[in-house]
């Protein structure tokens, strides 16, 4: 029995964050749907001295992101990008912070200032340089993505939902988690990324896109076999078939290390064949996805017309 509601939210303001969140930190970036020439092309008819900003970004604390996207969480009903943007460049930081600190209690207002000051300014850049061009074309791939959410949140298990969406995530509920928030994002295909705040946990989940072109494989169907062309992964799953393992655990019995392991996750959890436990401990747990395994098939036969 779930004891948390879970809610679905849509917003190009979201779309905004993930992708600049990409573009500073270039994590996740060989992994992207998108391709990791993305990043660069992006840049590319930026003026020098906003490319040296972006790049001096990527030092600046990766938990700022937190309360951006607190603040995303926390906007005004029917916000747009631009008002978005003006009013945290000109709403008080103390006032600001009021928005966040149930969630973020241990944030201060000298953070929320270097947060207002140091970030808007980038935001306001990336809006206008790279993410105004392509909005259009993204806002009904989210938004008809977010709508047929809904729609199965009326008819299936909040958790079931969840993992659905997400392909694999398994909250293990914390006692005061009252609300997960499921919002859905193009830049991040396949990633999917989350945070726990005070008794909310924010889920980023990839949409589906159209494929370019029907005679070629799909690309949820190569990532799947790639995913599985090495004995290792192949062995990993098996691994993980009978119960959940920790990181910890598949090092000690696997014989691999744990670099090597997360980059074998990486790519079995974005292909949709891993299970991910997790809770407040931030102590992940992996096994097998047996959705997956049928998925594969599926996409297989469609493919080869069976």
């Amino acid at each position: 029995m779930n004891n948390y509601e879970v809610k679905i939210d849509v917003s190009e303001i979201y779309e905004l964050l993930g992708s600049f969140m990409v573009h500073i930190t270039k994590k996740w970036l060989p992994n992207l749907d998108i391709g990791a020439q993305w990043s660069a092309d992006a840049e590319a008819g930026m003026p020098p001295d906003m490319q040296q900003r972006f790049l001096e970004a990527a030092e600046w604390p990766f938990l700022d992101f937190d309360a951006l996207y607190a603040l995303v969480i926390e906007r005004e009903a029917d916000e747009d990008i631009p008002a978005f943007l003006d009013r945290l460049l000109t709403e008080p930081a103390e006032r600001l912070l009021e928005r966040i600190s149930p969630q973020l209690p241990l944030l201060t207002q000298g953070d929320m200032s270097r947060i207002q000051r140091d970030y808007t300014p980038l935001l306001k850049s990336w809006y206008t340089y790279y993410f105004k061009n392509i909005r259009e074309a993204l806002l009904p791939l989210i938004e008809e993505d977010a709508a047929e959410k809904l729609e199965l949140l009326q008819k299936m298990d909040a958790s079931a939902l969840v993992e659905y969406a997400s392909g694999g995530l398994v909250v293990e509920t914390p006692l005061d988690l009252k609300t997960v928030i499921l919002f859905p994002t193009v830049h991040n295909r396949p990633m999917n990324t989350y945070c726990f705040y005070q008794n909310v946990l924010l889920i980023q989940y990839p949409v589906d896109v159209p494929e370019p072109d029907e005679d070629e494989p799909p690309t949820v169907l190569l990532r799947m076999t790639r995913a599985l062309a090495m004995p290792d992964r192949l062995k990993l799953l098996r691994y993980v078939a009978d119960q959940p393992r920790s990181l910890l655990e598949m090092e000690r019995d696997l014989g691999q290390p744990a670099e090597a392991l997360k980059h074998h996750m990486v790519l079995l959890r974005t292909a949709g064949l891993l299970r991910t436990y997790i809770g407040e401990q931030s102590n992940e747990k992996f096994s097998i996805r047996p959705d997956g395994a049928s998925e594969l098939q599926m996409f297989l036969e469609s493919y080869l017309r069976l």
